[in-house]
Parts: structure tokens; sequence; C-alpha cells
């Protein structure tokens, strides 16, 4: 793809495929992975911005969560994770959770319930997902590709967009492992956080457990292309089991630095100031 593209998938094709299926989703903004309406309704309803994912060197990254629901796979990985083969089960969308003092903690992306014959819920777990903020103008590229749908699309435009990995951890992320997880854990119930690979690897290593120990099953997917049909797949490519307090830990707090590092700056500042005003005094000159 064209180093200058910053675009990878619009309304769910790659910009490579021409096809008549292709033509037809971008010509009435449609999308093909589960929205809750047939059209895209990305940032904005009536003028949706149609881009699942974007290029970033090599790595196509999504930066849309609906993208995460092709095929529903993501719930049924999950299933797989939380309770044996046979199980009956379904997926609730959208479930707002309360905490102790009646305070919303936010919605649940999805909660798979297990149920008996009667469809009386036998046992719950969570799911997550989270797809990747944009640092950049994305909207600009995207409205000058739509005038003219190219496989040889390229963007000269200024401010060009590029995955946010640390603001996708940090504003949202680590909130929701914090709040969400939390009540989770306290209830003894098992969650799922859905990424894409590229975004798990800007994370702090975690340390590992095996599936039966773990409070957490982080489902890592990617996009592979197929030349079946010119388009691209989600794919599981890696699941890494943790339990709740180790994960957060690691994730919330950072590991240090070398503290003579962080001195030897101090001292540049200070020295600094002395040399730029020779009569300053130490505090102690001053008592």
């Amino acid at each position: 793809m064209q180093k200058n593209n910053p675009i990878a998938e619009v309304f769910g094709f790659p910009i490579t495929n021409q096809g008549e299926d292709a033509a037809y989703y971008r010509e009435n903004r449609l999308c093909p992975f589960h929205n809750r309406f047939p059209n895209c309704t990305k940032d904005k309803a009536d003028d949706p911005l149609g881009v699942c994912s974007i290029f970033h060197g090599q790595n196509k990254v999504i930066t849309c969560p609906t993208r995460f629901r092709e095929e529903w796979k993501i719930l049924h990985n999950a299933a797989k994770f939380v309770w044996p083969k046979g199980t009956k089960w379904t997926s609730l969308p959208e479930i707002k959770l309360v905490d102790g003092n009646g305070q919303s903690a936010g919605n649940v992306d999805y909660v798979i319930v297990s149920h008996d014959e009667n469809g009386r819920i036998t046992d719950f777990a969570s799911i997550e997902v989270q797809g990747v903020y944009i640092s950049g103008n994305l909207r600009n590229p995207f409205q000058e590709y739509m005038k003219a749908p190219s496989a040889e699309f390229e963007w000269n435009g200024r401010n060009f967009p590029h995955p946010d990995y640390l603001s996708s951890s940090r504003k949202r992320l680590i909130p929701q492992m914090l709040y969400k997880g939390g009540i989770f854990k306290a209830w003894n119930k098992k969650q799922c956080v859905v990424l894409q690979k590229t975004f798990f690897d800007t994370l702090p290593e975690l340390p590992q457990t095996t599936k039966a120990k773990a409070d957490i099953a982080w489902f890592l997917y990617d996009l592979e292309h197929s030349e079946a049909d010119g388009r691209n797949r989600l794919v599981l490519v890696d699941t890494v089991y943790t339990e709740f307090q180790a994960a957060l830990e690691q994730v919330i707090y950072p590991k240090p630095g070398k503290m003579p590092d962080f001195l030897a700056i101090l001292q540049g500042k200070l020295d600094e100031r002395i040399s730029n005003d020779p009569e300053l005094r130490s505090v102690y000159d001053l008592l």
C-alpha cells in the first residue's frame, strides 16, 4: 500500500477492493459487521466516518470497535474460555453496571450468560471490546477518498492520522479495568478483553497464568487479507490469561526509571538557574 495512504478499510472493504460488493457498501454507507443499524453510524449518523481500520507501517490497525463483530467470533471464543463445550449461552449487549452506591459504572459492551433449559441464568461473564484512538485528522482523507474511490489513493494533507495507543490505554482501557473490572472481580466472575495484538503489545508485559486460574482472558485479534474474496478477515492470533490483581498492578504502575537520571535533570535545571542568576541564594541562606 502507498506510503501516503492512511486508510486500510472503508465500509468493511479494503480500498484495494473495487468489486461490486465494495462499491455497493460504499455508495450506501453500509456496515457489514453487525452494527445496530444497517448503515455505519461512526462519528455522525447522517455523515458517517466509514473507516474501519487504518495503516500504521505494515499493520492494519482497527479503529472502530464494531469491526470486531465480524461473524461474532469474539463472543464464541469468550464463551469457550468461560464454560465447557455444550453449555447453553447467549449474549446481551450494552448492559448498564451500577456500583454499591447506586452510581453508574458505565456500560459493559457484552455480557454473556449461561442458562438452563427453562431460560434461567446460571452464570455470566463480561466482554469489553477496545479499538484504538486516532491522533490527527482522519475525516479529511476519508472524504477525499469517497469523492473518487481508488486503489491508488494517496493523501498528502496535513495532520496525518496515526494510532494513539497511549490514550487508548490510559483514557479507556485502564479506567475500565479499575472500575467495571473491579466489580466483576468482586463478584468472582470471569472477564474477557478483546484487543488487536498491536495494541496489546504496547502494554507492559503482564504476568500470565493458566486458563483454569485466570480471572481475565485477553483475546488478541488481527486482520489477515484473503486473496479469495479481496477482504480482510478477523483472526484470533493469541490468548493471554492473567489474574486480575497482577494484571491491574502491572498496567497501573509504570516501571520506574533510574533515580540518578532524574537527579541529573534536576541538577541541570538548578545549575541553569544559578548561572542565570549569580545572586540566587539557597533556602537556607534566607533563614
